[in-house]
């Protein structure tokens, strides 16, 4: 993911989890936070109820690259955090690509439907 669409800092980290509004998959959550600036940023977390390094780190890499085409798509000035869950570390990349789909359609967020 390009350097201008990630979310990096930890204050904005705590910033988007305790202000931002959620929406919940059985694969993975998301939390929105509306910013000042022109485009959205993104950042993926994965506690480790999702399991050992490896597990976080394939977890985390699939949101990633489930999210990469659909980030043309969403709209503009907003704080966007996805936190994997346990369930996602055994998942599908097309799974995870449908719950990310689902999630941004649910939050309104973008109104295109992706599926490969």
């Amino acid at each position: 993911m390009k350097r201008r669409f990630r979310l990096t800092s930890t204050k904005d980290f705590k910033r988007v989890r305790r202000l931002g509004k959620s929406y919940a998959h059985p694969l993975i959550v998301l939390v929105a936070l509306p910013n000042e600036l022109g485009t959205s940023r993104f950042a993926v977390s994965a506690g480790r109820s999702v399991g050992n390094a490896v597990q976080r780190n394939r977890a985390k890499r699939l949101i990633r690259e489930a999210l990469r085409p659909l980030i043309p798509s969403v709209q503009p000035g907003w704080d966007i955090l996805f936190l994997a869950r346990q369930s996602l570390a055994e998942a599908e990349f097309l799974n995870a690509q449908g719950a990310l789909n689902l999630l941004l359609q649910q939050s309104r967020l973008t109104d295109v439907c992706h599926v490969s």
